[in-house]
């Protein structure tokens, strides 16, 4: 749920802005006492050689273990975590904190796949581990910031855990769950489509400990946080940002056997490398805050031939920064918003607001890089497609007009002639609807560049959920229908096959540039 945070200026019409593990691994408790993994399986590398490929191949091929999913998350304080890294090199070491009022508890990494449908591999399981009740979470006063502060419960060393999403869930001795997301990255992704996760969006949204940058006390804006740590668990099952808005995209494009490769928005904020020569590279459901470094990357990929893809809506919205913390690591995102001016760092950086990125000072709409610019919230509404004959939607039999109930929501873009936006640009999906009384558009757009790259954005946050659509994962994914899912998976594989093959601004017919057409005639 989204939370109103007033007007925001300088767009004509803008709507109110409201309100996501072989070989044993081995650890050391709090206290010294050691604990070694007792399952482990599989191989995997960071670099995009013909044997990692075979590995990739031989990966998809295994079997999975059904028994992923949380069946008790329990009471509050039951068992909850987080690890002292949002990512790891494969091999890499990591540290997790658990809080747990059980006398006991086991840690299970699964690995997030196709695995013949079973959606996910049992990768390593810990032994019996003493639990303990942590200590009440610390709230930094000046930026109203919860941190955990917890002891380090144990020591993950990731050793034969193959690159990809995973889901450590915590297993209590009185049978209740939690996850802790963990992302094994890509140390290159040469020829391969990277797979973008969020995790400053999900701690963005995260009220663990009773704030976050939307609420904070008695779910207040105004007492919202202004920065927020990874210090602390994520609030509900763990994951639930990754479970909805990022977990059906592993799934398919896994089931596709597309040569993958996985990082964050923070570790490509750090280390643009992931990017050299990727195919394609392709933000999921929700990832609204990004940094300046990160998009500067990303647009940089795009100008030497990497595709582009957007699968939700609103994303590279806020513009963020990360903060060293007491431990010396970037393990806090400072996003003071309509407080930017607010920000002590703004005196020496007056160039360097955390506000959203169409905003003054240094303002540059999220449309030079997405083709689309966020518009409203909330909105459900149908997806109509326009053209029909666009190779994105091949073989889904979706006519021009074709329409698809609820696929547009809750958030969504569209195209804004008068905003900086890349040319030649397409409008494939343009759908009308209403959001607080004001009638609009949703647009579904791609456009290509000089180098070649092409980039798709969908214009609607429901798409990857729409992914699961005449499923039973994720609830009623809003009513949307099995043919609704069925037209977005399609499109989707075409998408991800597209970018696999290689620059899609060489290999696909040119966008036919009809912004005009569709918003200067009067014919929209």
């Amino acid at each position: 749920m989204k939370h109103r945070e007033g007007q925001d200026a300088g767009i004509p019409g803008r709507l109110d802005r409201r309100l996501f593990l072989a070989a044993a691994a081995s650890g050391a408790m709090a206290g010294g006492a050691a604990v070694t993994g007792c399952h482990s399986s599989g191989t995997g590398g960071s670099s995009p050689s013909g044997s990692d490929r075979r590995a990739e191949r031989g990966e998809n091929a295994l079997a999975g273990d059904s028994d992923w999913r949380i069946r008790s998350v329990g009471p509050s304080g039951a068992i909850e975590g987080y690890t002292d890294k949002v990512s790891v090199l494969p091999g890499e070491e990591l540290g997790l904190y658990v809080s747990t009022s059980a006398p006991a508890f086991r840690v299970s990494a699964y690995r997030v796949g196709w695995y013949g449908g079973a959606q996910a591999r049992l990768v390593w399981r810990s032994h019996r581990v003493a639990g303990s009740v942590q200590g009440r979470p610390r709230l930094v006063r000046a930026t109203r910031t919860v941190r955990a502060d917890w002891r380090r419960t144990l020591s993950i060393r990731t050793s034969g855990w193959p690159e990809g999403a995973y889901l450590l869930r915590l297993d209590s001795e009185d049978a209740h769950q939690r996850y802790v997301p963990l992302i094994v990255r890509s140390a290159g992704a040469a020829g391969r489509i990277v797979l973008m996760h969020a995790p400053a969006t999900w701690q963005a949204y995260n009220r663990w400990g009773g704030y976050s940058l939307y609420q904070g006390e008695n779910g207040a804006y105004g007492t919202r946080s202004l920065a927020v740590s990874f210090e602390r668990p994520y609030d509900n099952n763990g994951a639930e940002k990754f479970m909805v808005y990022e977990r059906a995209v592993v799934v398919l494009a896994e089931k596709l056997g597309l040569p993958l490769a996985y990082t964050t928005g923070p570790d490509v904020h750090h280390d643009p490398g992931i990017l050299h020569d990727a195919a394609g590279v392709v933000s999921l459901g929700h990832d609204e805050y990004w940094t300046p470094q990160q998009r500067e990357h990303v647009t940089r990929a795009r100008d030497a031939g990497t595709n582009v893809a957007f699968l939700g809506a609103n994303a590279c919205f806020r513009r963020v920064r990360l903060e060293p913390d007491a431990t010396g690591a970037a393990r806090t995102v400072v996003c003071y918003k309509t407080d930017y001016l607010r920000d002590p760092y703004l005196a020496d950086h007056p160039d360097m607001p955390t506000n959203d990125f169409r905003q003054p000072p240094a303002a540059s709409p999220e449309s030079s890089l997405t083709g689309v610019l966020y518009e409203g919230f909330p909105v459900d509404a149908p997806y109509v497609v326009r053209r029909s004959d666009h190779w994105i939607f091949e073989g889904t039999g979706a006519k021009r007009g074709a329409s698809f109930d609820h696929l547009v929501g809750v958030e969504y873009d569209r195209v804004t002639p008068g905003m900086p936006t890349p040319a030649p640009l397409e409008i494939i999906a343009h759908s009308p609807l209403v959001c607080k009384g004001r009638p609009s558009y949703a647009d579904s757009a791609y456009y290509t560049v000089p180098s070649g790259a092409g980039v798709f954005a969908s214009g609607t946050m429901r798409w990857v959920e729409a992914l699961m659509a005449g499923t039973r994962e994720n609830g009623r994914n809003h009513g949307m229908d099995a043919r609704t899912g069925a037209f977005v998976t399609r499109s989707t594989q075409n998408l991800l096959r597209a970018f696999a093959a290689g620059p899609c601004g060489r290999n696909k017919p040119k966008p036919r540039d009809d912004v005009r057409d569709v918003y200067a005639s009067g014919s929209h």
